[in-house]
């Protein structure tokens, strides 16, 4: 008698469960044009067949990809070879976009990209129409209904075709009455920096920066952004493709740009003591904001909410606002994920007389420990 009273309570109980697949037409289309967060779009694909064939899928998770002409490479690298018109040796390829995420299921963070493939075959009730992806590894279904998701904007990578010593691709459409449609591409390539108009579509070297390694290349506002080994930074105007040099010049080599989506972009220069192994915990940073309308860097100590990321899949930024609370990950640090470290932050106090303050450096608080690279970079923050 009291397994018939359980399974009726339990009966009547799934009874009040909203079925959300029976809800009305009219209902629907409410809720489908109230409903504005990309995830939470998918996520409601992932309801039924009815409300998946209603919500279309979310424009700023597809894959854009265009067409490119690639260069002869061995005339691409001399250094006076101004125009780099494709050979018969060339081969076309193709730039796509895809959308950078943090990930964060219940104990770790995941930081890649994602696609769509509707002819991945998923269990049942359907899951979000999404897929983990990085170049060069298997597709890996993951549901990520029970998942915290954070957009960190948009990554370009060439598609096959990739030439020796590629250090990465940066992209801008240009938006200007009269020039919709139209694009500029810049090719981190070598000691060079190759740049391609949709409207001329064939490769000329980049006039007016050094013949040196790019360390870093970025859009931010519109304008592209390289930072040198050479010690210089410059922004680059995607119409004009005017070369303005920004000051004051880093200090260090080792530096890297890091866009906070389109409200601040920073330079952190790196400073690596003279050890044989090299050490993240005792790299010591110095960080700047660009001050855009003065065209030049300010040395800033306080990055407020921000939690930086620089290594592997590119340099990007978070708010630790949107990370639950006690997630390990706390506003104002700045992360490396080539190796396992901790999170930087500024004036940290070493117990040393003879260690400067004004930096930022390791806190020795909260290791972070790099679970895999790939498919995905996966971190796990240790409290």
């Amino acid at each position: 008698m009291a397994t018939r009273k359980k399974t009726s309570s339990s009966s009547s109980s799934s009874s009040k469960l909203p079925q959300w697949s029976l809800l009305p037409e009219e209902l629907l289309q409410i809720v489908s044009k109230n409903v504005e967060n990309c995830f939470d779009v998918v996520h409601a694909r992932s309801v039924c067949n009815s409300w998946r064939s209603l919500f279309t899928f979310p424009s700023c998770l597809l894959r854009p990809s265009y067409s490119l002409p690639s260069f002869d490479e061995f005339t691409s690298s001399l250094s006076k070879a101004k125009t780099c018109a494709p050979s018969r040796r060339s081969l076309c390829s193709s730039l796509e976009s895809k959308l950078l995420l943090l990930l964060r299921p219940p104990f770790e963070y995941f930081l890649g990209g994602i696609g769509r493939d509707d002819r991945m075959d998923r269990p049942s009730p359907l899951q979000c129409s999404v897929k983990v992806e990085i170049p060069g590894f298997d597709s890996t279904l993951m549901s990520m209904l029970d998942c915290q998701i954070l957009s960190l904007g948009h990554q370009y990578r060439l598609i096959g075709w990739e030439p020796k010593d590629y250090r990465g691709v940066a992209f801008l459409p240009l938006n200007k009455e009269g020039r919709e449609g139209e694009f500029v591409v810049i090719l981190n390539y070598t000691n060079v920096l190759m740049v391609l108009t949709s409207a001329e579509m064939k490769w000329k070297r980049l006039e007016n920066v050094p013949y040196a390694i790019c360390s870093d290349l970025v859009t931010f506002r519109g304008r592209f952004y390289a930072s040198f080994l050479s010690k210089n930074t410059f922004v680059i105007d995607p119409y004009s493709l005017e070369v303005t040099l920004l000051m004051p010049s880093p200090q260090k080599q080792l530096n890297y740009l890091v866009a906070s989506g389109n409200d601040e972009l920073f330079l952190v220069e790196v400073t690596i003591p003279n050890f044989d192994v090299i050490d993240f915990s005792r790299f010591t940073c110095i960080v700047s904001r660009l001050d855009e309308g003065g065209g030049k860097w300010v040395e800033v100590t306080d990055l407020g909410e921000r939690v930086l990321f620089i290594g592997h899949f590119g340099n990007v930024s978070c708010s630790a606002k949107e990370l639950p609370n006690g997630c390990g990950l706390r506003g104002n640090t700045i992360l490396f994920t080539n190796e396992p470290t901790f999170a930087y932050k500024y004036g940290v106090d070493t117990g040393s007389a003879g260690d400067d303050l004004n930096c930022w450096r390791s806190t020795r608080e909260n290791r972070v420990i790099i679970l895999n690279t790939s498919p995905v970079l996966a971190l796990r923050v240790e409290r």
